[in-house]
């Protein structure tokens, strides 16, 4: 996973680091003015997945102000992937947030945190995130697959939203008592447009000609009933178009 390999990037530059420090401590170098956090506890617990351990051992790096802020970055991207694989998102969100802060030039952390925004339902925030991996790397492959597939989900949304409440017909010429209550009746619009499309859709896949041309007879006669039945007593002009929807559809939705 993409997380375990952040914690483990992390864990192997920290112990690196630390290994030439002591190798220059013991070669007669420089003494190092201020002794160094060592996040390695942190990394490692994070890396094997021991949520106690690590909690301990990343608060103990993450909070202590003499943390190297590289350090400091890599403590919380371990302690941030740890967090989301056990689905603590609100977390994760806040250190892959501050580690950021830090260094902004982290395009794995900006879609991690994408990812965690499409968990918790944020798409915009979640759009914004994955577009900010690819400003950074413009072929980071997973941001681009992300981006691509919330940038078409968030147009399919706007789409949706501007024919909300609008039925299949112009509203401005509807003639009939029958469409003047639709296009009055938000619900009953939509079910209008549902029932549009979807026979639309069942004309394009008919098997033949004959087919479609059943299809549409069908259609025609459902209107032909719906405008002479409106208004009768004891007709209902919602569960008719729930049915007739229903019958396109199938009992299955589609």
């Amino acid at each position: 996973m993409r997380f375990q390999k952040l914690i483990q990037w992390s864990a192997a530059a920290a112990l690196s680091a630390l290994s030439i420090g002591a190798a220059h401590g013991a070669t007669g170098g420089e003494p190092v003015a201020v002794a160094q956090v060592d996040i390695a506890p942190c990394l490692a617990a994070a890396a094997a997945d021991e949520m106690d351990k690590a909690g301990t051992a990343c608060a103990a790096a993450i909070d202590n102000e003499k943390t190297a802020k590289a350090d400091l970055v890599k403590a919380l991207i371990a302690r941030g992937a740890l967090y989301a694989r056990h689905d603590q998102i609100d977390r994760a969100i806040a250190d892959d947030s501050r580690a950021l802060l830090l260094d902004p030039t982290l395009a794995d952390i900006f879609n991690a945190r994408g990812e965690l925004w499409l968990k918790k339902g944020d798409k915009p925030k979640a759009v914004q995130d994955f577009g900010a991996a690819l400003k950074i790397d413009p072929n980071h492959e997973r941001a681009k697959a992300n981006h691509k597939a919330m940038a078409r989900e968030l147009e399919r949304i706007g789409a949706q939203m501007a024919v909300a409440g609008k039925p299949s017909f112009n509203c401005a010429r509807a003639a009939r008592a029958v469409e003047k209550a639709i296009c009055g009746n938000r619900e009953l619009a939509d079910l209008d447009r549902e029932i549009y499309g979807s026979n639309a859709r069942a004309i394009r896949e008919a098997r033949s000609p004959a087919e479609a041309r059943a299809l549409q007879r069908e259609q025609d006669e459902f209107i032909a009933r719906r405008n002479a039945g409106y208004g009768r007593p004891g007709y209902d002009l919602k569960k008719a178009m729930q049915e007739r929807l229903q019958r396109i559809n199938g009992v299955d939705g589609y």
